[in-house]
């Protein structure tokens, strides 16, 4: 099967430190799926091309990779 990239809207807490945390996902048809955990994030590229910080994260108990590139929020998705 293919990857694509999902382009999504994210609520991101922001960390005196600089760090970003992010808290939540919002599909275009007004759907928000909480994240549960980030397990990880560092610099990694994607399979769909592309390069940033990838978040390993728990969401509705699935384990995703969410991107963070540039200035915008991916999702790895098998529908583009």
């Amino acid at each position: 099967m293919q990857l694509y990239k999902k382009y999504v809207d994210v609520v991101v807490m922001q960390r005196k430190t600089g760090e970003l945390r992010p808290l939540c996902l919002c599909w275009n048809d007004g759907r928000e799926y909480r994240i549960d955990k980030v397990l990880s994030h560092s610099r990694k590229e994607s399979c769909v091309g592309g390069c940033g910080i990838r978040y390993v994260c728990i969401i509705q108990g699935r384990c995703r990779n969410l991107f963070l590139e540039k200035d915008r929020w991916f999702l790895e998705s098998y529908q583009p």
